[in-house]
């Protein structure tokens, strides 16, 4: 009856550079039995190149790049997925992405972001942390857009880790 049907499934983590993705899927997936990966870190190894370095060609070529770790890391399953602020910029990332799992939005106030934020190894923040509130503007909707969860992480990091692992246990078929 089951036959075929895919049981374990992905979690996706979308949002603004700096809402906590990593930080977040670092955490949980040590309390978890879940796979992690960090899309950014993982494009950086496969191309040997940082993102930095990618983004000094074009940023179409780090989107390419990007677009095809998209594809790899959608076939895998049992894995939390913190992907870059970005990935939402091409559709059919989001597309794969869906189709792979259950998309998690870490929803960040700007000011929030701008208290912590390091910003030498986020090329599209070079021109300083005031540019992440146009990030913000440009990006906000299509995060809602794609997101079949939001969740705010303007307070509690605690809170929003339990949350994320309840989705895990419910999406991921856990007791």
């Amino acid at each position: 009856m089951l036959e075929g049907r895919r049981v374990l499934n992905n979690i996706i983590l979308i949002g603004l550079s700096g809402c906590g993705k990593t930080c977040l899927g670092n955490i949980i997936s040590s309390d978890e039995e879940i796979n992690f990966i960090d899309l950014d870190e993982y494009i950086e190894e496969k191309n040997n190149m940082t993102i930095k370095e990618m983004f000094s060609i074009s940023e179409e070529y780090f989107r390419d790049r990007e677009t095809e770790a998209v594809k790899q890391v959608s076939k895998l399953e049992n894995t939390l997925i913190a992907t870059g602020g970005g990935v939402i910029k091409r559709k059919e990332n989001m597309d794969a992405l869906g189709k792979s799992g259950c998309i998690i939005f870490i929803d960040r106030k700007p000011e929030k972001i701008i208290e912590t934020l390091d910003i030498s190894n986020r090329p599209l923040l070079k021109e300083g942390k005031d540019k992440i509130y146009d990030l913000h503007k440009e990006r906000y909707k299509l995060y809602k857009k794609y997101a079949h969860i939001t969740i705010d992480n303007n307070d509690s990091k605690e809170k929003v880790i339990n949350i994320i692992k309840d989705i895990i246990k419910i999406k991921l078929h856990r007791r």
